[in-house]
């Protein structure tokens, strides 16, 4: 009964496979099938140069190459992306893409290396022999890679894709004793031929045979083994992840800072007790922590065979290349701690440690998922680790997380003490990962591949019609990963936010890099899960993609990392699901939101956008015709609170935190500048203030006083809401409106809602600020706007692109959108 009916995932050399790859200029894509020899047989190909117009060009490549093998979605069996390395931004779209391709008709997705792809479009041409592949990895590097070409195949000789500087990989492969009889070819010899020329390099192929080519990925997977397995989650799109070989810059910066003998940090004072109440925080281990977790790994060894480590043996570990160390403190003391290193395309764990007083609290399976993360950004497909046989609670922590034995060491740590050798394939599975209710982590899927659905009882199927079409709607455009499902009538029938809180807080703000990659991660698991709970609605297990009659997506505005990677999800979801792909504007969604509030609310009304990367003042003239009064020059309201509690070590994100500071404070107790409070116009300016926060409290440092953090943060969240509030009554009057909304991750805060009411009310206005649910980043909204567009026909073209920068009241229509409400359970 459904189009997510799993086709043989087994028997891939049965059917068709779509292959694409969008990690270089060159955007591949093939379908083909694997013949009774085991070999590829083409059947048509449309690789071509897109020059970063990946996310423009690759769906209806898609279509184009499959109408010239006479061909369907419907007739694919299986869909083949390439993994990377390369470009960060085009490995996701191709990934995502891909993973709503898969999600959108029950599909296995396999993934397989842009490199090796590379090597067999070598292979291809007649090239054979020691082949050297020097991928593009931008940053003066590249990706290398030695390949053997015989004629049966392209066979790589080393274990897992690296990153080394240009330079140093020329030395290298010129000391190589076969260095002259390397034929070199790959993306990254566009900008670094010369220098292998230079090193005494003659051999390349020809520049059309760098990049990888729809036929190269299906060789080169099949070569992979990626095709064979009997785990059930064989071909779970929520499993294929880009190839990373480093963390993200922020990453990088922050160990290297981690990594110094006297931290960068800044003298906080009068902060303790406002820090007192963080517990079980978990950040990388530096260099200063040596000491403290030497000794805690004494303690927790003492009577055990295990030899413990030293201080210095820690301090020489931390100062290595490729390592992942991560401790949990509570309350300034180290508690836990847990670290390896990459070996090849594996990450051996070296140590897992928790104090004996704090076991049982779930402190070890959060250490492990943050390293396994780090070994993924690393480059590892792998994580093992060794563990006394005898040592029972570990064991069975290990089992809870997946690891299976590989092998065993006899006597290991000592006599009668052997060594089980444990490991598990990256990512760790969902339920690993886990979360809390409060932070959901990202996390991929959450049931085996493909869904099966149950058969439907009569009373559902009626429920199904009765509610009419049914809208997915997608929010990817800064740190949450968001869907809901929206009925004809605006129910709300699931809604589902994972956020990415706990990935950015060390950082104290959104890392655009980190938010692209948790979103890839988490799509296809989030998808899974809102239409679980949209058919636990309907009284079924699940809805399917042939339940939807369309798709609605963020397009705009927000991080364009983050963006694409929903833009291109839902492109490939419309595609294989043959569905509608609807556009949306970020903002609208939160003018949208009201209406959960205020179910008759009308334009003309003034609205205020206030959110970590918007701050305006919007006149709503009519539905679709917004003119946007003034808007920040610098710092956006949400932006302001996270950097100022950066500045006092309050944590991330910034606004609940002084909030709740500023409850206990008194607002007068420190003048801050309200900044364009009487410019005569409606712009703001954040920028002045934050700076005056922070010139407050290193004078506050240097003179040796404590801070009164209530008192501060209550003085800086008054002037911040006094030029709110005397833009928004003056556009009001000016206006003539009777009607004030709020929007944003801002308009959560109770005194900013409480101000708006006193300040408007006794005006005559009405004031509306959404539900607390519908204030931060969410799809809900964002189905509200899906809906209304649905119902005017008006449908954005697969070759639609996230807009980071787009301004409100594009993809918009005059329609008033249907009064949204939510489900009980939603």
């Amino acid at each position: 009964m459904s189009d997510m009916c799993p086709k043989d995932v087994t028997g891939v050399n049965e059917g068709y496979i779509l292959a694409l790859d969008t990690s270089t200029d060159m955007l591949a894509c093939a379908v083909g099938r694997i013949d009774a020899q085991g070999e590829v047989d083409l059947l048509a190909d449309n690789d071509h140069l897109c020059r970063r117009q990946a996310n423009v060009e690759l769906v209806t490549t898609v279509q184009s190459t499959l109408a010239d093998a006479g061909l369907t979605m419907r007739d694919i069996t299986a869909v083949l992306v390439g993994r990377g390395p390369g470009s960060f931004t085009g490995v996701r779209i191709g990934i995502a893409t891909a993973k709503g391709m898969a999600c959108g008709a029950g599909l296995p997705l396999f993934g397989t290396s842009a490199l090796d792809a590379m090597a067999w479009s070598a292979w291809l041409r007649g090239v054979r022999g020691k082949l050297a592949v020097a991928g593009d990895a931008m940053r003066g590097e590249v990706y290398p890679g030695i390949y053997e070409l015989d004629n049966t195949g392209a066979h790589r000789t080393f274990p897992a894709e690296t990153v080394i500087k240009a330079d140093a990989c020329v030395k290298a492969w010129a000391a190589r004793t076969d260095a002259q009889e390397l034929t070199l070819t790959g993306n990254g010899l566009l900008k670094y031929r010369a220098r292998f020329e230079a090193a005494g390099f003659t051999r390349f192929t020809e520049e059309d045979v760098w990049y990888p080519t729809g036929e190269g990925l299906l060789r080169a997977a099949l070569e992979a083994h990626a095709f064979s397995g009997g785990d059930p989650a064989h071909g779970d799109p929520a499993l294929v992840l880009p190839i990373y070989t480093r963390l993200s810059d922020a990453e990088e910066a922050e160990r290297t800072r981690l990594g110094l003998k006297k931290p960068a940090s800044v003298e906080l004072t009068g902060v303790d007790d406002a820090l007192a109440n963080i517990h079980l925080q978990l950040r990388p281990m530096t260099l200063n922590d040596t000491e403290a977790v030497a000794k805690l790994e004494k303690a927790a060894y003492e009577k055990s065979a295990h030899t413990p480590w030293t201080n210095e043996q820690f301090y020489e570990e931390l100062s290595q290349p490729g390592r992942s160390w991560w401790v949990a403190h509570d309350q300034g003391s180290i508690i836990g701690f847990a670290g390896g290193y990459i070996a090849g395309s594996d990450f051996e764990v070296a140590e897992l440690v928790v104090d004996s007083a704090r076991r049982r609290e779930g402190i070890a399976r959060r250490l492990i998922a943050r390293v396994a993360y780090d070994a993924q950004m690393l480059g590892a497909s792998t994580l093992s680790l060794e563990v006394d046989e005898h040592n029972a609670p570990a064991c069975a922590l290990y089992k809870s997380l997946g690891l299976t034995q590989a092998g065993k060491r006899p006597h290991y740590y000592a006599k009668g003490h052997d060594a089980l050798i444990l490991h598990v394939s990256l990512p760790l599975a969902a339920e690993v990962i886990g979360g809390s209710d409060t932070h959901p982590e990202p996390a991929p899927s959450i049931r085996p591949w493909p869904i099966q659905a149950a058969e439907r009882s009569q009373e559902s199927q009626r429920m199904i019609r009765e509610a009419g079409p049914l809208i997915l709607s997608i929010e990817s455009s800064c740190d949450e990963t968001a869907m809901a499902l929206t009925d004809s009538h605006g129910v709300v029938c699931a809604s589902v936010v994972a956020t990415q809180i706990d990935f950015h807080a060390r950082f104290g703000g959104v890392v655009p890099e980190i938010a692209s990659r948790k979103h890839t991660e988490a799509i296809v698991g989030v998808f899974e899960e809102t239409m679980a709970r949209a058919g636990e609605h309907f009284g079924t297990d699940t809805l399917l993609p042939s339940d939807l009659s369309a798709v609605g997506v963020t397009a705009g505005p927000g991080l364009v990392g983050a963006l694409v990677v929903g833009v291109a999800f839902a492109k490939g979801l419309c595609v294989s699901a043959d569905l509608p792909l609807i556009a949306v504007h970020h903002l609208e969604g939160h003018l949208m939101a009201n209406l959960f509030e205020t179910p008759d609310l009308k334009p003309p009304f003034v609205a205020s956008l206030v959110s970590g990367g918007n701050t305006m003042l919007v006149h709503v003239r009519a539905w679709g015709d917004y003119e946007v009064l003034g808007a920040t020059i610098d710092d956006a309201v949400g932006e302001a609170f996270d950097k100022v509690a950066k500045a006092l070590g309050l944590g991330y994100p910034g606004g609940p935190v002084i909030s709740k500071l500023s409850a206990k404070g008194n607002p007068r107790a420190i003048h801050f500048p309200r900044a364009m409070m009487h410019s005569g116009d409606y712009r703001f300016s954040l920028s002045g203030l934050k700076t005056a926060v922070i010139t407050y409290i290193e004078a506050e440092n240097r003179a040796g006083r404590p801070i009164n953090l209530p008192n501060l943060a209550a003085s800086f969240e008054a002037a911040v809401i006094d030029v709110q509030v005397a833009k928004a009554v003056t556009a009001v009057e000016e206006t003539g409106v009777k009607d004030f909304c709020v929007g944003g991750g801002v308009a959560a805060n109770p005194s900013l809602r409480a101000a708006y009411r006193e300040a408007l009310e006794k005006r005559g206005v009405r004031v509306t600020v959404p539900p607390m649910r519908a204030c931060g980043d969410n799809a809900a909204m964002i189905g509200i706007a899906a809906l209304r567009s649905y119902r005017a026909n008006d449908f954005a073209p697969l070759t639609i692109d996230a807009d980071p920068n787009a301004p409100l009241g594009m993809w918009a229509t005059s329609d008033a959108p249907v009064c949204p409400s939510w489900h009980v359970s939603s």
